[in-house]
């Protein structure tokens, strides 16, 4: 188990590093949500690494002892979401990022680039 929201959302950003995700960054919530604490947001080339990279963070942190709360756009697989309450991952298609540019829509957030 991951000990603050912080670590979780690393763990999150690194599972899905594993998996060749690109751009990922962490978005600091805290100041602008009740109802989480970090954004990780990533792009994938293709809707097969995007599920790829969604069951790895899946599989990364139920190994963890962190199940998800909720998953929502795994079939179609352009943007999934997977809630893990304190962590909010978001798996986008790279043309699906940039429509709903989620950076720019919380504007406010602090973005951290994950490196590795």
């Amino acid at each position: 188990m991951y000990k603050t929201s912080l670590e979780l959302a690393n763990a999150i950003a690194k599972a899905a590093d594993d998996k060749k995700a690109r751009d990922v960054v962490l978005m600091n919530m805290t100041e602008l949500s009740p109802a989480t604490d970090y954004f990780v947001v990533c792009s994938a080339n293709s809707t097969t690494q995007v599920k790829a990279i969604s069951d790895n963070i899946e599989e990364q942190l139920h190994e963890a002892g962190h199940d998800m709360l909720h998953r929502e756009g795994y079939r179609e697989a352009e943007w999934v979401l997977l809630d893990y309450g304190d962590c909010v991952a978001h798996i986008f298609l790279q043309e699906s990022r940039e429509y709903y540019s989620l950076e720019s829509l919380w504007g406010d957030a602090e973005l951290t680039v994950y490196e590795e």
